[in-house]
């Protein structure tokens, strides 16, 4: 949970070392705690939502794994739609651009293949029976 400690004038600044904890000293004009409530907030989504660099690196929880190319291809649509469910025609095609039709099959084996990779950053990918695939948090390991 995002907080933002008030310390009272003449006391010592607290050491913060959780990455969703900031403070400030009392009184506090309006618009710097407006900016300190804005980074943290940008802080807090930043490692609450998962991210694909460039360079095929997914991050999430100030964690890495690098995928392949193929896999971060895959990812990108549903990393972009994180939550939600990304349709099988949508993830064949994306697949396919490169090599025409991908099969049912192939796409199966490349999420069988991204699920234990993720898995270490607390991320999984759920297939919803007849829709596609949804990359979540897995609740059983992230906190």
């Amino acid at each position: 949970m995002p907080r933002i400690l008030v310390i009272e004038a003449g006391f010592e600044a607290p050491i913060c070392e959780d990455i969703y904890e900031d403070w400030v000293r009392a009184p506090v004009a309006a618009h710097d705690l407006q900016a300190r409530v804005d980074a943290l907030m940008r802080r807090y989504h930043r490692n609450r939502s998962p991210h694909l660099d460039e360079n095929g690196v997914l991050w999430f929880a100030s964690q890495s794994v690098t995928l392949s190319p193929k896999q971060a291809e895959l990812l990108m649509l549903l990393v972009d739609r994180f939550g939600e469910v990304v349709p099988r025609e949508a993830l064949r095609f994306q697949l396919g651009r490169d090599e025409g039709s991908m099969t049912r099959n192939a796409l199966d084996l490349h999420m069988m293949r991204i699920r234990p990779r993720i898995q270490t950053l607390g991320l999984t990918v759920r297939t919803v029976w007849g829709r596609g695939y949804v990359l979540d948090a897995d609740t059983q390991v992230a906190t």
